[in-house]
């Protein structure tokens, strides 16, 4: 907690000084705006007195007539005040077009001194550069792969949860089959396995399972004397009695089926839309918690559990899979080949049946 408040008082402190630095350098800008102003009209004075000075001369010499000069510096003062009138307005733009950005002024954009998909903007303050940022316009941009031969998908799948028991039928399992559920998400890559054609592809990648199961004849799942899991009578009705495993997978699938091929002169492409799929595969991985939940009435109060334990159940799981259907909507099968318990009597085996959408 202590490493946390010192990172985040280091960060304010950052930031405040950042902000104070870049306001003192903005007021600067804005001063420095300001002085030219006033230098203006003492340039353009300066300038017309040597013009003046000029005319003079070339009327001392006789090249000029006195009317010739008369007009001559009439049109140089007419000159100079536009242009005391001309400068102060742009330096007024400039002021204004600072304060109404915050001390940025962006006056010209240039390509050709920085190299290809980069932009200066530079900043002039006066007609003199100030500062300068380069910006990467391919920041986002990817190169384009001719041939793409490995896409990514995010899973999901749901659907109906059970255990195969050894000399037991799923009629007989302890376990409802309808309010036994699973779950599953995660992300798979799919790549091509041959060059020139996309009818077999590898998909792999990982997920995350929770497979539910759902008590009959109002049992809840405990540990006996010698630490063994197994179904007991409840004392009191039970509205509800559900055992979830939550397991880290990383399933791995060959996948069988047409696809469209799309090829230009930049890209080749293989599309598997509105297209048949199978897999067939397997996958491994971890338990990482299992929980109980209990829902009952005591004494006319409703009292809800949530055990959170070691129930004895396997750490390593390791199952196979299959999958079927068309686009990204399949249906998808799952059974694990580890017993759900450790030295149980009876080995019992999940197995799942749903849908599964490759999005």
């Amino acid at each position: 907690m202590k490493t946390i408040t010192t990172f985040v008082l280091l960060c304010i402190t950052l930031f405040v000084v950042q902000s104070i630095s870049a306001q003192e350098d903005y007021e600067k800008k804005v001063k420095a705006l300001k002085s030219q102003k006033e230098k203006v009209t003492e340039q353009e004075k300066e300038a017309l007195k040597v013009e003046v000075s000029e005319i003079n001369k070339r009327l001392e010499d006789g090249i000029i007539s006195e009317e010739d000069a008369q007009k001559l510096k009439e049109e140089a003062a007419e000159k100079r005040a536009l242009n005391i009138e001309n400068r102060l307005a742009i330096i007024d733009n400039q002021i204004s077009l600072l304060q109404r950005n915050e001390g940025i002024l962006f006056n010209d954009i240039q390509v050709d001194s920085v190299p290809e998909g980069q932009i200066r903007i530079g900043i002039d303050i006066g007609g003199k550069p100030a500062e300068s940022y380069v910006f990467n316009t391919n920041y986002w941009k990817r190169d384009l792969r001719y041939d793409r031969r490995t896409y990514s998908d995010f899973v999901l799948a749901t659907g109906f949860n059970n255990a195969i028991i050894d000399g037991q039928s799923l009629n007989d399992s302890p376990y409802q089959l309808g309010g036994s559920r699973f779950f599953e998400m995660g992300w798979q890559w799919r790549t091509r396995v041959f060059e020139n054609t996309n009818f077999l592809r590898l998909n792999y990648g990982f997920s995350f399972q929770f497979n539910g199961l759902k008590m009959k004849d109002n049992q809840y799942l405990v540990l006996n004397d010698q630490g063994v899991a197994e179904l007991q009578p409840f004392q009191f009705d039970l509205d509800k009695s559900k055992f979830r495993m939550d397991n880290l997978v990383f399933p791995v699938h060959f996948e069988f089926g047409p696809s469209k091929l799309k090829q230009t002169e930049k890209t080749i492409r293989y599309s598997l839309r509105n297209q048949f799929r199978l897999g067939i595969g397997g996958y491994g991985g971890f338990n990482i918690g299992t929980r109980q939940k209990l829902k009952y009435d005591q004494d006319g109060s409703s009292v809800k559990d949530k055990l959170k334990r070691d129930y004895n159940t396997n750490n390593l799981i390791y199952g196979i899979s299959a999958y079927a259907g068309f686009d990204g909507v399949l249906l998808y099968l799952k059974y694990d080949l580890n017993p759900i318990f450790k030295n149980a009597a009876i080995e019992q085996r999940n197995v799942s049946l749903g849908l599964r959408f490759d999005l």
